[in-house]
């Protein structure tokens, strides 16, 4: 049943793979939705990369206390002051993979 959460996953495919029938897949999730049935753990999935973007300097380039640190995240941009911890933008950055 887990399996029919994984993203593009349906239920009939999964249904076929075991031999079952897909609306006894259906009910497990509604219980399972229901807090009703406890799903074991799915693998995590692989790490993802996403691509670096480094701008070449220019005369515009801003010195070190005034530089912001920007995440970009579909439509979401997050700007950071440079003196933010590493810490805290993996933490930022983990937070948006989830």
């Amino acid at each position: 049943m887990a399996e029919t959460l994984v993203e593009g996953a349906t239920v009939r495919d999964v249904a076929a793979r075991y031999d079952l029938r897909p609306n006894h897949l259906s009910e497990w999730r509604r219980r399972a939705r229901e807090g009703k049935l406890v799903l074991p753990a799915l693998p995590e999935p692989e790490p993802a990369f996403a691509p670096m973007v480094i701008e070449e300097l220019t005369d515009r380039t801003v010195g070190l206390e005034s530089a912001t640190l920007e995440i970009v995240f579909g439509d979401v941009v997050i700007r950071l002051d440079a003196s933010t911890p590493a810490a805290r933008v993996a933490d930022i950055a983990r937070a948006l993979g989830t």
